[in-house]
């Protein structure tokens, strides 16, 4: 979060030569993840998340951003409507730290400096880089338990759905979607081997065919500074 304010403040007295516009601010919702335990809704926040993003728009159509992002998370099988779930009774908590960097494209013109209100829906992706701690199932403990076994980095994939509008000619307002493949099958302690580096069937359980997701759902609120761009192509 600190290289992310001294960036903010760089830009903020950097000269402004043929400057664009940037935007920063906060980002604040529910977290979720869909996997091997717990329950397999889509949207269904069972932890809060919350950091903030800049952007760099290069056009009205499209724009950098940068965010810090953390999360909580937890699922557990007694809440799932799968019987078999039901009758495992695993459960776990973890946390997601992420940093994402990307492209934001606009379905329809978005540039402030043309006044307000305005509005747009938007996409989102790019690469994400998370850290979140690795699970193990201790196969001795009577009905199983899952034990969060330190840190794991990996890369995750975001497509983020979002509806943005302007509520001053300098403040942005937006609600989103956003999920995250993984690179990782190992947030829910279900595949042991990216642990310990070998096959422990004891201690596997899931769908082995499929990869760990989560999903952020919320709003930001964007502060725009710059003066008026002369944008290029890029």
């Amino acid at each position: 979060m600190r290289y992310l304010l001294v960036f903010v403040i760089m830009l903020v007295f950097a000269p402004k030569t043929n400057s664009q516009t940037f935007e920063v601010g906060p980002y604040i919702g529910g977290a979720n993840y869909i996997g091997d335990v717990g329950r397999t809704n889509f949207v269904l926040p069972s932890g809060l998340v919350g950091g903030a993003l800049l952007k760099w728009n290069r056009s009205p159509r499209h724009a950098f951003r940068f965010s810090l992002l953390y999360a909580e998370i937890s699922a557990d099988d007694a809440n799932s409507n799968d019987p078999r779930r039901l009758n495992r009774g695993y459960s776990f908590n973890n946390t997601i730290a992420e940093a994402s960097l990307g492209i934001e494209y606009n379905f329809w013109s978005f540039d402030l400096h043309e006044g307000h209100p305005q509005s747009t829906p938007y996409l989102y992706t790019g690469i994400t880089y998370f850290r979140a701690d690795h699970v193990l199932l201790d196969a001795d403990f009577p009905n199983g338990q899952l034990e969060n076994q330190g840190a794991n980095w990996d890369f995750a994939i975001p497509v983020v759905f979002g509806y943005k509008e302007s509520i001053t000619t300098h403040i942005v307002g937006a609600l989103e979607l956003g999920v995250r493949y993984t690179f990782t099958d190992n947030i829910d302690g279900s595949w042991p081997e990216e642990v310990v580096g070998t096959r422990m069937p004891k201690r596997e359980f899931g769908n082995r065919n499929t990869n760990d997701w989560y999903v952020f759902t919320g709003v930001n609120f964007t502060f725009s500074w710059g003066r008026e761009p002369c944008y290029s192509r890029f």
